[in-house]
């Protein structure tokens, strides 16, 4: 069986990686041809523990190559981005023409029994439309494209793990596209189990996920303005009241970044603004939340001239990954109240992160007045006696 992988991007090329570690023929394509060259030439793209090492068994033994030119092929995997716009009116809505792209470009060479598996994150009603595209392009009647789709769980940082080890819900139009694609499931996983649905379920699934997490770290960004007002420690605070049995307050921090749990909750509200008050509440605090710590470290600078250096630019401890992130939103809120703001982030290679000045740890704690820490990278835990000699603010209790 030979599998295409749409996408070679933080979880297509993991997805393939592990597609060709489990005997199928897989081919990576994707339409940025730097990339495909950096991954012909024997090297990953990404940070990811043990993705390298992974990537360079598969490519030896033969299972795994890339391309830039999109061929035929048994089963096509999309694995494209789809982040989200704002209209003419300022609502958030989801932007499709990734899935919908792929979508042509596969029915271009799409056959009869080939599947079609979608592994975005999208709203719901996205694989019908996947499979209206398919058939537009490819001439095959809709009620025989097989798609399927089987959204990603995974956490950056132990991808490799996860990817054989979640659980997994395949959702489908038909019950012969839901046993093509669970067959493959089943042989990537290793203790993981396949779960059977529909699509607009597996749909809605995904979004849930997301949406239970953003809900959640909304409650504890809410409490540590509130304890801010009351001159509470939050953390102090969290950590007592996680000691009840049947409690679990999140760790607070500088907002929600990632291109799932900062995303993924307006592709509900987009379709029930009416119904998910809860949720819009919850999205509402946490993009507002780098607004709340700009302001607090502009009141406790000496003077706004002086120098805030960020320490951690990605969404999350320990990897690459910028998107949505909320430090950088920060950086930028800073910058528009006229503050000379630097960054730390080990993980990016420029030295510049979208008109953020990234510079070394070294430098940070040599030219910045005023430190900020948005992340618990490694190496901010590991020298914590060096930041603590500045005057700092600590948004996720690594100083605790």
């Amino acid at each position: 069986m030979k599998i295409t992988v749409m996408g070679l991007g933080y979880i297509g090329l993991p997805t393939a990686i592990t597609l060709a570690e489990a005997g199928f023929e897989v081919c990576g394509f994707d339409v940025n041809k730097k990339t495909i060259e950096t991954l012909q030439g024997g090297h990953i793209h990404i940070v990811e523990p043990g993705l390298q090492e992974a990537f360079e068994k598969a490519v030896a033994h033969g299972h795994l190559h890339f391309s830039d030119t999109l061929g035929k092929s048994d089963v096509f995997y999309i694995s494209v981005p789809t982040p989200f716009y704002k209209d003419e009116t300022g609502s958030h809505r989801a932007d499709l023409k990734f899935v919908e792209s792929a979508g042509r470009m596969a029915g271009k060479v799409l056959e009869a029994p080939n599947l079609v598996i979608l592994e975005s994150t999208v709203p719901p009603h996205t694989s019908e439309m996947l499979a209206r595209v398919l058939s537009e392009e490819s001439g095959i009647p809709m009620e025989k494209i097989h798609v399927a789709h089987c959204p990603e769980r995974v956490i950056p940082g132990n991808m490799m793990y996860e990817l054989k080890n979640n659980d997994r819900i395949v959702g489908a139009r038909t019950p012969e596209a839901a046993e093509m694609a669970a067959s493959i499931y089943e042989k990537v996983l290793d203790k993981g189990v396949v779960h059977k649905t529909d699509d607009l379920t597996a749909e809605m699934c995904k979004l849930t996920e997301n949406t239970f997490r953003d809900v959640n770290i909304a409650y504890a960004n809410e409490l540590s303005v509130i304890c801010d007002k009351m001159g509470i420690d939050v953390f102090e605070l969290i950590k007592l009241a996680n000691c009840h049995p049947r409690v679990n307050i999140l760790t607070p921090g500088v907002g929600v970044g990632g291109h799932c749990i900062a995303v993924d909750p307006w592709f509900i509200y987009e379709q029930f603004p009416a119904e998910a008050k809860v949720i819009l509440a919850a999205r509402e605090r946490n993009e507002n939340k780098p607004v709340f710590v700009a302001g607090k470290v502009v009141s406790e600078m000496k003077k706004v001239t002086d120098t805030v250096g960020v320490l951690g630019l990605s969404y999350k401890p320990d990897v690459d990954d910028l998107r949505e992130s909320p430090s950088i939103e920060l950086c930028h809120v800073l910058q528009e109240k006229g503050v000379n703001v630097i960054a730390c982030e080990p993980f990016a290679k420029d030295a510049e992160v979208q008109g953020i000045p990234n510079v070394s740890f070294e430098e940070i704690l040599k030219k910045a007045d005023y430190l900020v820490i948005t992340l618990g990278h490694t190496l901010f835990k590991d020298n914590k006696k060096l930041i603590a000699e500045k005057p700092y603010y600590d948004c996720v209790g690594l100083m605790e």
